[in-house]
């Protein structure tokens, strides 16, 4: 199984499960994988190690009724 990432991750799930199981601080682990401080606090209180649904929580219908449809004028 291929890992997908997000476009802006900076870790990976084995690096976030390695950051929930560690007793290092903060800082330390931080320093030790090359991130920010609070992408360590990030992945610490979540419980799992995927990546968060990244745009709209509800899709939009591309198609446009009638009355929209009439609005625009062609170019």
């Amino acid at each position: 199984m291929v890992q997908v990432l997000h476009g802006s991750a900076s870790t990976t799930q084995a690096l976030r499960r390695a950051i929930q199981h560690s007793q290092a601080s903060i800082r330390a682990l931080a320093r030790r994988h090359g991130i920010n401080p609070k992408t360590v606090v990030k992945w610490n209180r979540r419980s799992s190690t995927n990546d968060a649904a990244m745009g709209p929580k509800t899709s939009r219908s591309t198609v446009l009724s009638e009355a929209e449809a009439g609005r625009i004028a062609p170019k």
